[in-house]
C-alpha cells in the first residue's frame, strides 16, 4: 500500500515573484539542497573515505547491475577483507532494525487510525509493500508462515480455510492483485477471511508484488512457506 503525504506551503502574495527576497531564496535553496557527502556518510554510519569508495563503486559494474543498491550492501559485497565485510554486515543489521522498528510503530498507528475511521473494513497490511529489505523480499526471521494464493483457485481457498480454522497466524500474499487494495479486500471478503483475525493481525493481507517469483520455489499455488535456516521452504 502506498501512502502519499502532501505538504502545501503558501507564499505571501505581496512578494514579487520576479524579485524574491533573500529569506525566500535561502529557504528555497535549503529545501532542495542535497545532502553533503559528510552528512550522507554519517547517516549510514560510514567514514568519509568509505562514502567516496561507495560512490566509486556505483560508477562501475556494480552500479550498472544494481543501480539502487544501498551503501552498506555495496561496500559489503565489494569488501576488501573479512573484517570489512563483517563491519558492513553489522552496520546494515543495525540500520535495518531501526528502519523496521519505525515502520512497525507507524503500522500500529496506521492500524489504530484505520479502526477509528473505517470500522468493519479490512485493512491491507502496510508493511507488505514497504520493507527494510528489497521490494521482492519477505520479512526475514519472523518465524511466521506465508501463504501465497491467487484468485479463482479452489485449492488456494481450501488451504486458506484450513489454516484459518486451525487458528494459525500467517501472512497472506495475493498473487496478481495488481497492487489494488479494493481488489484485495473484495477477494478477502469472498474468501471468508475473518475480519477479526485481520484486525488483530493474526492474518495479514498483502499484495504479492513479485515476492512469489523471487523465492524461486517449485510447484504451483497455493504455497505455504516458512523461513528455515535462512532459506524459504514450502511447508
Amino acid at each position: 500500500m502506498k501512502i502519499l503525504l502532501s505538504l502545501v506551503f503558501a507564499l505571501p502574495l505581496s512578494v514579487s515573484a520576479a524579485q524574491p527576497t533573500e529569506t525566500q531564496s535561502t529557504a528555497k535553496a535549503s529545501a532542495v539542497a542535497p545532502l553533503t557527502n559528510e552528512q550522507a556518510a554519517r547517516d549510514w554510519g560510514l567514514k568519509d573515505e568509505e562514502w567516496s569508495r561507495y560512490q566509486q563503486l556505483m560508477q562501475g559494474p556494480l552500479g550498472t547491475y544494481s543501480p539502487n543498491l544501498d551503501p552498506l550492501s555495496a561496500l559489503g559485497i565489494e569488501a576488501q577483507s573479512d573484517t570489512e565485510r563483517q563491519r558492513y554486515a553489522a552496520l546494515q543489521v543495525q540500520a535495518e532494525a531501526r528502519r523496521v522498528e519505525k515502520l512497525l510503530a507507524y503500522q500500529r498507528a496506521y492500524d489504530d487510525a484505520w479502526k477509528k475511521q473505517f470500522p468493519g473494513v479490512l485493512p491491507v497490511n502496510l508493511t507488505g509493500g514497504v520493507s527494510a529489505f528489497p521490494k521482492v523480499a519477505l520479512p526475514a526471521g519472523s518465524g511466521r508462515l506465508a501463504l501465497f494464493v491467487k484468485a479463482n483457485c479452489p485449492a488456494c481457498n481450501a488451504q486458506l480455510q484450513q489454516l484459518q480454522a486451525s487458528g494459525t497466524s500467517f501472512d497472506l500474499y495475493l498473487v496478481g492483485s495488481r497492487q489494488d487494495d479494493a481488489h484485495l479486500r473484495q477477494w478477502a471478503r469472498a474468501a471468508n477471511i475473518s475480519a477479526r483475525s485481520v484486525q488483530n493481525r493474526s492474518i495479514t493481507l498483502n499484495h504479492d508484488g513479485g515476492r512469489w517469483l523471487s523465492l524461486g520455489l517449485p510447484g504451483d499455488l497455493p504455497a505455504l512457506v516458512r523461513e528455515v535456516g535462512g532459506q524459504w521452504q514450502r511447508q
